[in-house]
């Protein structure tokens, strides 16, 4: 199943003051791109598992309806999207681990 990517995605929205959503000092970084719907989401998860608490996740995907899939996924656990960006085509996540 293919789904569009949003309109007009809009970033997540950050503190003034907190820095980049999405940067170089996450504790992992998980490339997924190329791999489309479901799959970067169930990578992520299991990749999630693995960190402590605390700790953050940079995930680089290609998929655009990862925007989507990425909102709902921290809309439904624990786990707080920090952040994304899209530059030429590549989508970064920042997620936490909650704690």
């Amino acid at each position: 199943m293919t789904r569009s990517p949003p309109a007009s995605p809009e970033p997540v929205g950050r503190p003034p003051g907190a820095g980049p959503a999405v940067g170089p000092d996450a504790d992992e970084t998980l490339d997924v791109r190329g791999l489309m719907c479901p799959l970067p989401v169930l990578k992520a998860r299991k990749a999630l598992k693995r960190l402590a608490p605390g700790a953050t996740l940079t995930v680089l995907a290609t998929d655009p309806a990862a925007v989507i899939d990425f909102k709902h996924f921290c809309e439904t656990t624990p786990f707080e999207l920090e952040g994304w960006e899209e530059d030429a085509g590549t989508y970064a996540f920042r997620i936490r681990v909650p704690g």
